[in-house]
């Protein structure tokens, strides 16, 4: 039964699950597995960087915090999946859906974010070397970090306010996980303001791409016209943040595409691989791709593993 004010809806209902039969058990363990993988990679390279000093620079502080939003942005979505995939009705609570709705947007804000704030950190040491220690120190690194995570989270709080306010009249929600959009439009009160909001959201999302995009066009400049030596460094540490880059982008940019227009004529698998795609994919590839391109966490990550494998086989001998 549908419910005609948002005082007494008590649960919405996921309209995206379908019945699998004895396949339920392996989606289960897939699911489960690449959870697990993602938490194993980013927190073992997030343990490497805090306890390495020889690490302890604005990069790697970066760094850090990107494989800590990837953490709380796989969070928001894997251990939800995980109950529902094993579920037989597709049910969730209205002030669950609600904080995964701010998890998984705020998780979207603060990984463009960073990836802006990584992209000038490369503009600052490839082509003003002699200035970038000055310019960007450990303690001015952590400052953009936290800047960036609450700037963020206070620009989600507007979109998100005006959609608790809302009156709902229906609980279907044609999705794997509770959205922002998809929930604005069980509304049956006026959603102008809304929507308003909402596109100005997105247009904040896409702010951080003009200060990437000035970065790289500086970066090309250096590499054209520097030496050999330049152009490796530049290609070695700028590969995986663009790789990065533009996976989350493709990702973002599609899931914003199906929550706005019709995708019926996409097949709904996938729609459905697509609308999971930048929940799953960067969490798991972004920690593989910074870590083996980046010589520094490779060699410490080589080292503390043999470390560890070393004190092992002592203590069993």
């Amino acid at each position: 039964m549908l419910n005609s004010t948002s005082s007494t809806l008590s649960y919405l209902v996921l309209g995206a699950y379908v019945h699998v039969g004895n396949l339920t058990y392996m989606y289960f363990m897939i699911t489960a597995m690449l959870y697990v993988v993602i938490v194993i990679v980013n927190t073992s390279l997030i343990v490497v960087i805090c306890v390495n000093r020889s690490l302890h620079e604005p990069m790697y502080i970066f760094l850090c915090s990107l494989f800590v939003n990837e953490l709380y942005g796989s969070t928001g979505l894997f251990p939800f999946l995980l109950v529902q995939i094993l579920s037989d009705i597709h049910t969730v609570s209205v002030s669950f859906c609600f904080l995964q709705i701010f998890c998984v947007h705020t998780y979207v804000c603060i990984e463009f974010n960073n990836l802006a704030i990584m992209s000038y950190d490369r503009y600052l040491a490839i082509c003003c070397p002699l200035r970038y220690n000055t310019c960007m120190t450990c303690n001015k690194a952590v400052i953009f970090i936290i800047v960036i995570w609450l700037y963020s989270i206070l620009m989600f709080l507007i979109p998100f306010s005006l959609n608790i306010r809302l009156t709902r009249c229906g609980n279907i929600i044609n999705g794997l996980f509770c959205r922002n959009y998809l929930v604005v439009n069980l509304a049956c009160s006026d959603t102008n303001v809304n929507n308003i909001v909402g596109l100005f959201s997105v247009l904040v999302i896409l702010v951080p791409l003009f200060p990437i995009l000035f970065s790289y066009v500086k970066i090309l400049k250096v590499c054209f016209s520097g030496s050999k030596q330049t152009r490796q460094k530049a290609v070695s540490t700028c590969t995986p943040h663009l790789a990065s880059l533009l996976n989350f982008s493709f990702a973002v940019c599609f899931e914003i595409i199906q929550s706005r227009f019709d995708m019926s004529s996409v097949p709904s698998e996938l729609r459905i691989i697509l609308s999971l795609y930048f929940l799953i994919i960067p969490p798991l590839l972004n920690p593989v791709m910074f870590g083996l391109q980046m010589s520094k966490i490779l060699n410490t990550y080589k080292n503390v593993l043999r470390y560890k494998l070393t004190a092992f086989w002592r203590n069993k001998m």
